[in-house]
């Protein structure tokens, strides 16, 4: 099973964790990753402002990883529903399809739908199988209550991302449930993190992650699972922010869904990256069983 692996512009950046810790999962899975240096931003910064330049730059990466004979894994849900929607829009309009593809030629590349396009944890769950995943899985968590967080870009528009149900999605749950953890229902699971709006009006950012946060409390959730690299950021910085300049703390540490598969599968926290948010996450090992 091999995929070429699209890491986006934040997780180098900012989330190195992510990538680390989804190498070593997948490694052990028996997905093997293929590296493509050429592969551009995503292009969603250009949607609202060039969309034909947010097609082409997307449809480059695309075509590459269809150069390669490989279908396209992405870590980033944000890459992943722009990378659907380049798909989806060249297959609706032959002619933007024609005119991208006559810009891609110049490098020698064209774009012919010909692979798919997938998510990590459509990876997981479609490719390799809740049960495969059991089978890896060496010490379960126990009394461990989890909030799945599903993320805006990998649910909507449903038509075109193809993720899971978008009122009623059960897939991370699913795949939360098989490490022995116990998926919650929160009635704000399905909200924006308020990410999109860090920078640009940060209280209502700050509002969004705080009512995310304090509704996943209420239903329990020690730890919020996450597994796009804008969201585990937005709740890690909101948390501190929030508890620093409103004084609102509750603590509940986000995890990034293969750091929270690793452990149970016997992969050392230093490994996975477990120290590197800035509210501490260190004490889920404690509700790893024997």
């Amino acid at each position: 099973m091999k995929f070429a692996l699209f890491l986006g512009c934040t997780v180098p950046a900012r989330l190195k964790e992510y990538e680390i810790s989804s190498r070593r999962v997948l490694r052990e899975l028996g997905v093997e990753l293929v590296d493509i240096p050429e592969f551009n931003c995503c292009g969603y910064p250009l949607r609202n402002i060039d969309f034909k330049a947010f097609v082409l730059s997307a449809a480059r990466n695309l075509a590459l990883a269809e150069s390669h004979g490989l279908n396209m894994l992405s870590l980033c849900k944000c890459g992943y529903g722009t990378m659907r929607m380049a798909d989806y829009v060249m297959m609706e309009n032959a002619s933007l399809r024609k005119e991208i593809n006559a810009i891609l030629a110049k490098e020698g590349l064209k774009y012919e739908a010909e692979i798919q396009i997938m998510h990590l944890l459509t990876v997981l769950y479609k490719e390799v199988g809740v049960d495969a995943i059991g089978e890896k899985i060496t010490r379960h968590y126990e009394n461990l209550k989890i909030a799945a967080h599903y993320g805006c870009h990998a649910l909507r528009p449903s038509s075109v991302v193809q993720f899971d149900d978008p009122v009623a999605p059960s897939l991370f749950d699913q795949l939360v449930e098989v490490t022995g953890a116990e998926s919650v229902k929160w009635q704000a699971q399905l909200e924006c993190c308020g990410g999109p709006l860090s920078g640009t009006n940060d209280d209502l950012s700050l509002d969004l992650a705080e009512k995310k946060l304090a509704d996943a409390k209420r239903a329990g959730a020690e730890y919020l699972a996450t597994a796009c690299p804008f969201c585990q950021l937005q709740f890690d910085t909101a948390q501190k922010m929030n508890k620093s300049e409103r004084r609102a703390n509750h603590h509940i540490p986000s995890i990034l869904y293969p750091q929270l598969l690793g452990l149970c599968m016997g992969m050392d926290k230093e490994g996975l990256g477990i120290d590197s948010g800035r509210v501490d996450m260190t004490e889920i090992e404690n509700f790893l069983g024997g």
